[in-house]
């Protein structure tokens, strides 16, 4: 099996983890799976919007890699047996968290060797789904480099609306190869304001980044998030759950 890859990209705060948690049950409830989520933010908390907790993560795999491997074990044959344990497996997709950035010193032969294993993983799933932090580099580190879809997340504010923009200009320089890419705008106000919607379409007619979807804000969301409920269970029914939905039909 080759899984499409969908990664998400934008600047801080602007609510990538919550598309992506949006998505996952987007991707469950259309068994469009098995799905593996990849979180790579170093402030990690993709787990918590799914209600999970987490055990062991990619950044501490790599320091361990610099202590003395098991006798008889290889250090690609560590890697993975570490990984394969780090993965939180749950009904339809499993999740993957990278941690905190490497320290000092030369992380190349652990980054090397995490290529490998996610080259073994992928042929696992139907769907593989990043939730970057700000930069993008943690796609090459897992050998990532082509993505099927790239979902540039965007806060209502006309800064936002350029960061993605920008973002969506550098994908050629980083040698990554995009099939399709989209902008979310993400927490709108209700009505739309003039001069963000003036905003969103000067970026989607002066750059080649189709507008996606627009997701409201929501009081159902923050709800969820400071309960320390799953986005998983929400209702199908609430206003961003359905408009979320309807952005991904046409994206998927």
């Amino acid at each position: 099996m080759t899984p499409k890859v969908i990664a998400m990209a934008g600047k801080g705060g602007t609510g990538k983890t919550t598309t992506s948690a949006l998505l996952i049950k987007y991707l469950l409830s259309k068994k469009l799976t098995p799905v593996l989520a990849v979180d790579a933010d170093s402030n990690a908390n993709l787990n918590e919007l799914l209600g999970l907790d987490v055990g062991m993560t990619i950044g501490q795999i790599r320091k361990d890699l610099k202590s003395d491997m098991p006798p008889g074990m290889t250090r690609d044959q560590f890697m993975e047996m570490k990984t394969q344990q780090a993965i939180i497996e749950e009904s339809g997709f499993d999740l993957l968290v990278m941690g905190q950035p490497d320290g000092p010193g030369c992380y190349c032969s652990a980054n090397q060797y995490l290529a490998m294993t996610m080259d073994h993983l992928a042929t696992n799933y139907r769907y593989i789904l990043v939730d970057n932090e700000a930069g993008m580099e943690h796609l090459s580190r897992m050998n990532l480099r082509s993505i099927d879809y790239l979902l540039i997340v965007s806060d209502p504010s006309a800064r936002g609306i350029m960061t993605a923009r920008r973002i969506s200009e550098i994908t050629a320089p980083l040698g990554l190869e995009v099939k399709n890419k989209y902008l979310i705008v993400n927490r709108a106000p209700e009505p739309m304001t003039p001069e963000l919607d003036a905003k969103i379409r000067e970026a989607v007619k002066e750059s080649d980044l189709p507008l996606g979807g627009i997701f409201p804000s929501s009081d159902d969301l923050i709800k969820q998030e400071i309960t320390g409920l799953s986005y998983l269970k929400l209702a199908e029914d609430i206003p961003v759950v359905q408009t979320a939905f309807a952005a991904f039909d046409k994206i998927f």
